[in-house]
């Protein structure tokens, strides 16, 4: 077989693969005598067809077969023997196919860059530490009280905290547009869950009040016909009511499951949660900053190819997380140049972190492993039981593999690195 290969450009290549003669005609025709054996003609027992009748009948399929495989084949050992790693599929360009003559075609496609620093030596990485404080707990219970909070009738104006009850219809240049009307919406003032005109416009509302409030759309809002234009909003405010927090009793930790310890148990648990979020959120800022500098020091051209699917392969998610909520994907953009910057972070760290971890022949630590899965077991009320549901799929559990070994692969590449540690509070490591 006779390759020769020619760069088109960065990671492009153009690769012309000549199969001889005797190969090809040696493949169609051992493929010719199987296929005889089974061939049924008129006029023939099955298998007693001969061969030129075979061919005759059947040729002109059989020779597109055996090309095509031996095309990519062939593809695929002349990338072996010029050392060659393809990003991707190639396009293939077949040439005139003559019996009796090298079957000829030229490949295109793209192959994967040279990494040329697989160790962060000299490079200061950013490592968080965090301690959690009787603050952050107490912190915490108020979030979990507000989040069980009922709410009261009161006779007063509305503040922030208040929930309330209206009624509204909205119209631009005099006419009702589509989604503006709502009968018996709840919003809690000051939560910010509407435009900022329309929760300033209800502060100091009180039950029974009708009030018309103008809205400035900002331009990019995703609806393109309100888009920066001010609507005129007639609301209707049914009911008032005051946020009321429940107790921090005993009942309120039973409520949530602690049954022993009452209030104390309850605050122990909350430590202890508290603890284990902030290790995986230290985990999670640490590994980014570490992806981040070995980035740096990789400033690699990435194929083309990848990118694309990369690209596509992220609208798709984000369409489909859309529909699972309900909600209409209008608002997302329909191709894929969006999400190209992104996409292309994800393959460029994808290719450092896969030939880092070739090098370094890292494998996945079976105990880290075992740890990682019981870490996101905790979260289950049936932790034993995820834990075996988790391990009966090999295909989930390589997830859980392919996470243990960006660990390891941080874990060594923080080992090289110049490490200034930083003191955080809970609330900062987001």
């Amino acid at each position: 077989m006779q390759v020769s290969i020619e760069a088109t450009g960065g990671l492009g290549r153009r690769m012309t693969v000549a199969v001889p003669a005797e190969q090809f005609e040696r493949e169609f025709t051992e493929r010719l005598k199987r296929l005889s054996r089974t061939a049924r003609l008129a006029g023939f027992r099955p298998g007693r067809a001969p061969l030129k009748i075979v061919e005759a009948q059947y040729g002109g399929k059989l020779l597109d077969e055996v090309a095509q495989d031996l095309m990519r084949d062939s593809f695929y050992e002349a990338l072996n023997r010029e050392g060659l790693k393809a990003a991707g599929g190639p396009m293939i360009e077949p040439k005139a196919l003559m019996r009796g003559q090298d079957m000829q075609y030229v490949a295109v496609f793209e192959v994967y860059p040279q990494v040329p620093r697989l160790d962060l030596k000299g490079v200061v990485v950013e490592r968080p530490g965090c301690e959690i404080t009787d603050a952050d707990v107490e912190r915490t219970l108020e979030v979990m009280r507000k989040q069980r909070q009922t709410f009261r009738t009161v006779d007063r104006a509305a503040t922030d905290g208040d929930r309330l009850t209206i009624d509204f219809v909205g119209t631009l240049d005099g006419e009702e547009f589509p989604g503006g009307r709502a009968e018996g919406h709840t919003l809690i003032l000051g939560a910010g869950n509407l435009l900022p005109d329309f929760e300033d416009g209800l502060k100091g509302a009180s039950a029974g009040a009708v009030i018309d409030i103008p809205v400035a759309f900002p331009a990019e809002y995703g609806v393109p016909t309100l888009a920066g234009k001010t609507a005129q909003f007639h609301v209707t405010v049914g009911e008032v009511g005051e946020p009321v927090l429940p107790a921090l009793d005993e009942a309120f930790a039973a409520s949530l499951g602690v049954t022993e310890g009452g209030v104390e148990g309850l605050r122990q648990e909350v430590r202890q949660n508290l603890a284990r979020e902030a290790d995986r959120r230290v985990r999670e800022r640490v590994k980014g900053e570490v992806f981040r500098r070995l980035r740096e020091v990789n400033p690699i051209d990435l194929p083309k190819v990848l990118v694309d699917n990369e690209a596509m392969r992220l609208r798709d998610v984000a369409h489909s997380q859309l529909a699972r909520q309900g909600l209409r994907a209008e608002a997302l953009p329909a191709d894929s140049d969006a999400f190209r910057e992104r996409a292309a972070e994800r393959v460029a760290l994808g290719i450092i972190l896969s030939e880092l971890i070739r090098v370094r022949d890292l494998k996945a630590d079976p105990a880290k492993v075992r740890a990682r899965v019981e870490e996101m077991a905790a979260d289950y009320d049936d932790p034993a039981r995820f834990i075996e549901w988790y391990y009966s799929d090999r295909e989930r559990l390589a997830e859980a593999e392919s996470l243990v070994l960006e660990d390891q692969a941080v874990e060594q590449l923080l080992a090289e690195a110049e490490v200034a540690d930083r003191a955080l509070r809970f609330e900062e490591l987001t």
